[in-house]
């Protein structure tokens, strides 16, 4: 049974890495002691170790031990094993990259499809989709494929941010981007704003936070769901 949580971020205004939702992890990781964690999308350029550091000190709020994945000489093997998997933020195409010389792609959706606890913040939400196609990244790195996991059937938009009434900045809006995206792909796109996450429970998949999600299908206006609404059916 596959289950998953999707973060926009991993850091709330005001508070610390992961913080805002430690108390939701210590259940979801709460059969194992060790989570593997993929430092690939390496925000600000970090080493692996760095940023495996950063994650370490949040985890150990909640006595967890984390074990980057860099570490493993097989890193199938180490995805095979684990009982409990964190990607976080960074690079979105980085991320990807990675997971796509290391030959490791199908192997994390297996596992996950399988039921291993995967957490996922920014880029590692973003790999839950479809593709890549509505990261906020630049491409600094070209993978193979824009194909991601394909765990959810729609697209996510992580940091999703509203257009600001009257503001004299001349570029465009996420919104407008989103559209754009959907001249040429058919999937739905969820914009995760931040504090927000999706809980997918075997083939179920619900809006959690303290905010409402922006949804954008083709051909349709955006339209809000408010926290706890059900994003199954979405497509």
């Amino acid at each position: 049974m596959k289950k998953l949580i999707i973060a926009s971020t991993s850091t709330v205004h005001g508070s610390g890495y992961l913080d805002y939702l430690l108390d939701e992890l210590s259940l979801f990781f709460q059969s194992t002691d060790t989570v593997l964690f993929i430092p690939y999308a390496r925000p600000s350029g970090l080493s692996h170790d760095a940023y495996t550091e950063i994650v370490q000190k949040a985890f150990t709020k909640i006595d967890k031990k984390i074990v980057g994945i860099h570490q493993f000489k097989a890193p199938k093997k180490a995805l095979l094993e684990a009982k409990g998997i964190f990607v976080g933020g960074g690079n979105s195409f980085v991320l990807l990259n990675q997971l796509y010389t290391n030959d490791i792609l199908d192997t994390l959706k297996s596992v996950i499809n399988s039921g291993t606890p995967y957490l996922g913040t920014s880029a590692g939400s973003n790999i839950c989709g479809k593709t890549m196609g509505t990261s906020n990244d630049m491409p600094i790195v070209h993978p193979p494929s824009f194909e991601a996991l394909g765990i959810i059937p729609f697209n996510i938009n992580p940091h999703y941010l509203d257009p600001i009434p009257n503001s004299k900045h001349m570029g465009e809006t996420r919104a407008t981007r989103i559209k754009e995206f959907h001249f040429f792909n058919p999937q739905s796109v969820v914009g995760l704003r931040e504090g927000s996450f999706l809980e997918v429970s075997a083939n179920r998949i619900t809006l959690k936070g303290p905010l409402p999600a922006r949804i954008f299908e083709k051909n349709k206006a955006p339209y809000e769901l408010e926290s706890g609404a059900d994003l199954s059916s979405l497509r």
